[in-house]
């Protein structure tokens, strides 16, 4: 269906029935969950990225804390790292390692440093006890927690790609510690399944309808799948926007899932987007927004939540939908063959820092007010006096049926994320263009495919700032030897992904906001809404 070539095909496709086989592992899970409530855990932080940490964040997000409240830290930050360090107690954390290859080096990165701050707090003998792991059979970390006497390792089925998991083990485990009820959830999996199984003719089948909707709208130029969520099941499209982008942004195609943009009216956007409507109840605050775009004529799937049991019903239909939708447009939905380019920058940046202890960063176009602004002489833009006007005159190249890319390589909080947000709707209503926002290294195992293998319509803007303060990441757990902090790795990452876009003909510019990055940040914002 997908390419003439079985690689990452013929091994790809055990999310078809894994609600099925997860029936029988979930008891294994169910004990994991006695042990730890009966020692006293009140607490549990994933470490993980992209289809490892995605559908986990959509079960604490939407059924809250059970007996044990579970975070995301996918952040390669050093403040975001220190804080989350500042804000735990050791003695009832549980740490869970989660990738698939075994070797993600933002995930070893986070693993080695709380290794070593319970070593230090709880000793050899205890710190280990701490950590479970969810991985692949035979990969790096099923040796790292035997090394370390993890408490669990989870072997995953390996014919399931990342961003296909959210049913299997990288879901399923730390769903039960939120409270979710496995059995439950798994039975509405499974419902899914046989909803669209191979008796079910296309016409009546609901996944293939949606694969072939958003394939067929994007032919048609309608490839900017905005998504609008009642606030219930939001989390839902931060795991829709990677499922969509890392499947169909290659070869030199792509849907580009727009999420997190506020509701407009219908004057508000270009022709050139496809609505899809979370829905949880015929009441909800969108509800009125989405008829005047019904009304206006713009083609809208509504999708309705019953409780928040069918997301796992909506994760197999989505999956499903994604694999018809590659078949139409002729692609292959479960290859990602552009990620490797900006990891692979990433490394040559940081191999420059271990010869010479610094980044082979570039010469700033201009700097004004401690803000500096590099614009690659591609980009046909002069530079300007001020970052605001640099950002104005690097957006007139846009033209209709591109998009906006804001890549914030900044802290993940409340007070960034409202000004992403504010920036993000912004420049939609300044330019009509679909907007996305990404926060780095995060973003670059969700829709960093999409951005180098598309069909080059994304205008990028990197965003990075100076923290006051850094964390250093241990060679090895248990050592106390280091060679490269996280702030050089977020550093390097988004080096790396800006060479990987340019390499690739993008358009980017990258604002260095500084050590007062939160004021830089609102002053640009502001020039935006004057604008």
């Amino acid at each position: 269906m997908w390419s003439d070539s079985p690689d990452e095909i013929s091994n790809r496709l055990g999310w078809l029935d894994i609600a099925v086989r997860m029936d029988e592992e979930r008891h294994c899970i169910s004990a994991l969950l006695q042990d730890v409530e009966q020692e006293g855990y009140t607490q549990a932080v994933l470490l993980g990225m992209g289809g490892s940490s995605l559908a986990p964040e959509v079960f604490a997000r939407t059924f809250g804390s059970g007996a044990i409240a579970l975070r995301v830290l996918d952040s390669t930050h050093p403040a975001a790292v220190q804080s989350v360090a500042e804000s735990l107690d050791p003695a009832r954390t549980l740490f869970i390692v989660a990738t698939k290859s075994g070797t993600t080096s933002e995930t070893l990165s986070l693993f080695k440093f709380f290794y070593n701050q319970l070593q230090d707090q709880l000793g050899d003998s205890e710190a280990g006890q701490h950590f479970i792991a969810i991985t692949d059979a035979g990969t790096d970390l099923v040796k790292l927690g035997e090394t370390y006497n993890f408490r669990s390792v989870f072997v995953n089925d390996p014919n399931i790609g990342g961003r296909y998991s959210a049913l299997s083990h990288f879901g399923l485990t730390p769903a039960a510690l939120v409270g979710v009820n496995l059995r439950r959830l798994l039975r509405r999996g499974q419902e899914a399944k046989n909803d669209c199984g191979r008796h079910i003719t296309g016409s009546i089948n609901p996944a293939a309808q949606i694969g072939v909707v958003m394939a067929e709208m994007a032919k048609a130029g309608r490839d900017k799948l905005t998504i609008i969520a009642d606030d219930e099941v939001a989390s839902f499209a931060d795991w829709l926007e990677q499922l969509i982008a890392e499947s169909t942004g290659k070869s030199g195609t792509g849907i580009v899932p727009v999420v997190g943009e506020p509701g407009a009216s219908p004057d508000a956007y270009g022709t050139d987007r496809l609505f899809v409507h979370l829905q949880w109840s015929d009441t909800g605050v969108q509800d009125r927004t989405v008829q005047a775009l019904i009304d206006a004529d713009n083609p809208v799937i509504r999708v309705r939540f019953r409780d928040r049991y069918d997301l796992a019903a909506q994760f197999f239909i989505w999956e499903f939908a994604t694999a018809v939708a590659g078949a139409r447009l002729g692609i292959h939905p479960f290859d990602q063959p552009d990620v490797e380019s900006a990891k692979q920058q990433s490394r040559q940046m940081m191999s420059a820092y271990m010869e010479s202890g610094r980044l082979p960063e570039p010469q700033p176009s201009f700097e004004a007010d401690g803000v500096k602004v590099y614009l690659d002489t591609q980009d046909g833009v002069a530079p300007s006096g001020s970052p605001g006007e640099a950002l104005a005159a690097f957006l007139k190249q846009a033209e209709a049926g591109d998009y906006i890319s804001i890549q914030a390589y900044l802290q993940p909080c409340s007070a960034v994320n409202r000004l992403l947000g504010t920036m993000q709707r912004g420049l939609r209503d300044r330019t009509k263009l679909a907007t996305t926002t990404g926060l780095g290294p995060r973003f670059l195992h969700s829709t960093g495919q999409l951005h180098k293998g598309d069909r080059g319509n994304g205008l990028f803007i990197q965003l990075i700032d100076r923290p006051a303060s850094d964390v250093d990441i241990p060679d090895e757990a248990g050592s106390s030897r280091s060679a490269l902090p996280f702030g050089v790795l977020i550093q390097a990452q988004s080096l790396g992904d800006r060479q990987a876009l340019l390499d690739a003909g993008r358009r980017v510019i990258r604002i260095d906001l500084g050590e007062n990055s939160q004021a830089e940040l609102e002053r640009l914002v502001e020039s935006i809404s004057a604008a």
